[in-house]
């Protein structure tokens, strides 16, 4: 991974970003550092945040998925690699959001998610898992019954979401481009 210190971060567009919420910020962030290969925000993006994506070194796409009753959901994927996002669009782009086992376990590979913890969701779906409710909160993922991988991805995520807030809660931040 890729450690890039706070200071290096442009805050300008992390703050926009994160107006968008915090998550948006911390998934670009991890993108950036090379924590996750892609990350998807669950939500429609306006251009200008594109462009606050590009700032950061990354691409990003709308992805359309529906629900079960017809509904359009969009989805924003980012990622540092057009070949990522080119196999994310080519497989979930105008899709159910419901998906195949086949389906979510590459779903969960793109986005970096630990292999136990995919093969756990798809077979068993949101299975107890020791976790307290505040740490399973912090992922992005959900973590598998016994899990050996997140609890030592957890104070790297932490480490990650306490290095954003100081640079978004620094003095200089609010006034960078």
């Amino acid at each position: 991974m890729v450690v890039v210190p706070p200071a290096a971060w442009p805050p300008g567009p992390l703050r926009r970003l994160a107006a968008e919420g915090f998550e948006l910020a911390l998934l670009a962030v991890l993108v950036v550092e090379g924590w996750r290969p892609l990350a998807r925000w669950e939500h429609g993006l306006p251009a200008e945040r594109h462009d606050d994506l590009a700032a950061l070194g990354l691409r990003s796409r709308t992805i359309r998925r529906s629900t079960t009753a017809g509904t359009v959901v969009l989805e924003t994927v980012l990622s540092r690699d057009t070949g990522t996002l080119d196999l994310y669009a080519e497989v979930f782009d105008e899709t159910p959001l419901r998906i195949d086992p086949a389906q979510a376990r590459l779903e969960g590979w793109l986005l970096g998610f630990p292999p136990c913890c995919v093969m756990a969701y798809v077979e068993h779906g949101y299975a107890a898992n020791g976790l307290d409710r505040e740490a399973q909160a912090e992922l992005f993922h959900w973590a598998c019954p016994g899990c050996t991988i997140t609890p030592r991805l957890l104070p790297k995520l932490r480490d990650v979401a306490g290095r954003l807030r100081a640079c978004l809660d620094a003095p200089d931040a609010a006034a960078s481009p």
